[in-house]
């Protein structure tokens, strides 16, 4: 004989059950720890994740601040230099703004003195025709 081959090699009935159920209690454990592992890496990766996004919405916030700092600023100076200019004008503009504050709607009432500060624009003369300060200064 110089060569022997095998075509089936079939266990014996009382064997196979239990070499089957073996084997697919191993495959079912080799399932269970590639999905464990896979479970780990997505908790890992959505941490990361969370720590990247505080980090740049904390970052946007401090730039977001900074900036609107900066422009407060500038609006601050712009405010200065022009009521400097003009000092009068500012005042009764401010009155101006006040008076649309105070009387929004139609049926807005409000009982004053007349000879209160909140009037003083309305009662001037000699601001021109329409009680406005008359404009001073070269701005």
């Amino acid at each position: 004989m110089v060569d022997v081959r095998l075509r089936r090699v079939e266990l014996p009935p009382d064997v196979t059950g239990p070499v089957y159920a073996r084997m697919e209690s191993e495959r079912r454990r080799v399932a269970n720890e590639l999905r464990s592992l896979g479970a780990a890496e997505s908790e890992r990766i959505r941490a990361d994740a969370d720590r990247q996004r505080q980090v740049i919405l904390a970052e946007a916030y401090s730039q977001a601040q900074k900036i609107k700092g900066e422009g407060d600023a500038k609006s601050a100076s712009i405010y200065a230099s022009a009521y400097s200019g003009n000092p009068e004008f500012y005042r009764f503009y401010r009155s101006l703004e006040a008076y649309k504050g105070s009387l929004r709607g139609r049926g807005d009432v409000m009982v004053l003195d007349p000879a209160s500060e909140f009037f003083q624009y309305f009662k001037q003369s000699g601001g021109g025709a329409s009680g406005m300060p008359r404009a001073t200064g070269g701005r």
